[in-house]
């Protein structure tokens, strides 16, 4: 089936003239109308551009000239990234019709690289939720089980990666919203160091946690995606002047001798038994493989959730304030301009955004500042800390992903305070700036997926795919033999 070909098969299909790339887009336009009617991972399809770019790719095989990096890889793209002349809405009303003029620097570069774009994913609004229930234009049903959250904010690129309907996607992460709903559907999900990818042309949730980053089926892709998307750029200040290395090439490099890391923290009340048996199961394995577990400590793991959504909320206010119906997006009607301020917001926003947006004024506001956003940022300098000097001792830390298998839809809506801490072994990793992957490492009774978490130092994702990539093959080996 040609939905279910990675990267590299799909590339070479292509190149020896097996398919075209014109042919594979249709293929795909063909699953994603059969299946995402019941998914709700589609929320704006770009055929007109997918087959012209498509058709580039094809008279580039006719002609024999080498293929880019992605050449004719159906991909979709998260809808927090502005897509020139397509529709960008953040899953909220109040961006409803907006048509940017520009692409968001990750998905130029896709293009760039030859990847052919199908169309834009749902999430959460504004990437505010961990279910993607939040959406303005309907919950996203988790392929695995429908009945499930596909996890969020990014639930529409994990689902339409793992029913198939793409062969790579981006999503953002500003509190795991790559690597939990990854973990959900049974897919890779990574999330680079803060500044490894531009965030020029996301729409902002906040703005020193936002992480742009890949979906995929496996370890390699991922690693091929961020090579395409990484790296320095003029447009976004915060964007490193750091090498990118060729993660592909030390996906191979042996993993024997690589310390990794296991901190009590993560291994706490609230952990799903199951969770916690394929979790350890999986850390059994890298030892297995010749890494050496050791134990770690990360003893300010307890102020992360309140530290986040003290940070996260704050920054979202502020961003959140261009939303004014002025410029752009859903205008209400009014008879005076602070009457359209607070009709537009109140129409045009909903119930989670409001809450955050409440939330991150109050903690700013005079008199609070001090009490609730100043101090979560010294807390937040004490976790970046902890991580720092854990990683003095090891090369990798390991930690589930999510401390469930996905709930059902509509089992958190009305209580945001088990909704948010769904995050809490995410978290972490966006408030000190590290890169997190998830991987699937087993399945609980129901057959619902079980994610594994690694961490590294900022800026060695290539040492993160390594045990990833080595953990992966000893897994499929393990299922092939069965």
């Amino acid at each position: 089936m040609p939905s279910a070909l990675t990267i590299d098969q799909v590339r070479s299909a292509i190149a020896n003239r097996q398919t075209t790339a014109t042919a594979l887009a249709h293929e795909f336009y063909t699953r994603i109308r059969q299946e995402d009617s019941e998914i709700g991972a589609f929320l704006t399809l770009c055929e007109e551009r997918a087959l012209t770019q498509a058709a580039r790719i094809d008279a580039m095989a006719a002609e024999g000239k080498p293929l880019p990096p992605l050449g004719g890889v159906p991909v979709a793209i998260k809808d927090v990234m502005v897509t020139s002349g397509v529709r960008t809405t953040a899953g909220s009303k109040i961006l409803d019709n907006f048509i940017p003029p520009y692409d968001c620097t990750a998905v130029a570069r896709l293009e760039a690289a030859g990847a052919v774009i199908l169309g834009k994913l749902n999430c959460d609004e504004f990437a505010m939720g961990s279910s993607t229930e939040n959406s303005a234009y309907g919950a996203v049903h988790n392929p695995r089980d429908k009945s499930r959250v596909p996890g969020g904010s990014s639930g529409g690129s994990a689902a339409a990666v793992a029913a198939q309907m793409a062969v790579a996607t981006l999503g953002s992460d500003t509190g795991g919203s790559i690597r939990q709903p990854a973990s959900f559907c049974g897919v890779v999900g990574l999330k680079p160091t803060y500044g490894r990818v531009s965030r020029y042309g996301l729409i902002a949730f906040a703005s020193s946690l936002d992480h742009i980053g890949p979906f995929a089926k496996t370890v390699k892709e991922v690693a091929l995606v961020l090579r395409t998307i990484a790296g320095r750029d003029p447009m976004d200040s915060t964007s490193a002047e750091v090498p990118v290395p060729d993660y592909v090439a030390e996906l191979e490099k042996p993993v024997e001798g690589l310390k990794v890391g296991v901190a009590k923290e993560y291994f706490g009340s609230g952990l799903d038994p199951e969770v916690r048996a394929a979790v350890e199961a999986a850390i059994q394995k890298l030892a297995e493989l010749g890494c050496e577990v050791v134990p770690v400590s990360l003893p300010h793991t307890e102020y992360a959730i309140p530290t986040y959504y003290i940070v996260a909320t704050a920054e979202a206010s502020s961003n959140l304030a261009r939303f004014d119906g002025v410029r752009y997006g859903f205008r209400a009607k009014a008879t005076n301009l602070s009457e359209m301020y607070r009709l537009s917001r109140d129409g045009g926003f909903g119930m989670e955004v409001k809450r955050r947006i409440m939330l991150g004024t109050y903690a700013l506001s005079a008199g609070y500042y001090d009490a609730y956003y100043l101090k979560a940022q010294k807390v937040r300098t004490l976790l970046t800390r902890d991580f720092h000097e854990a990683f003095k001792k090891v090369d990798v830390i390991a930690a589930p992903t999510c401390p469930t298998v996905a709930f059902r839809l509509g089992e958190k809506v009305n209580d945001p305070l088990a909704m948010y801490l769904a995050d809490i072994y995410t978290v972490t990793a966006n408030l000190a700036g590290i890169p997190g992957i998830s991987i699937p490492c087993g399945e609980n009774h129901e057959k619902l997926p079980i994610g594994l978490q690694l961490f590294a130092r900022q800026f060695d994702e290539a040492t993160l795919l390594r045990v990833a990539h080595a953990y992966e093959q000893e897994r499929s080996s393990l299922v092939v033999r069965r």
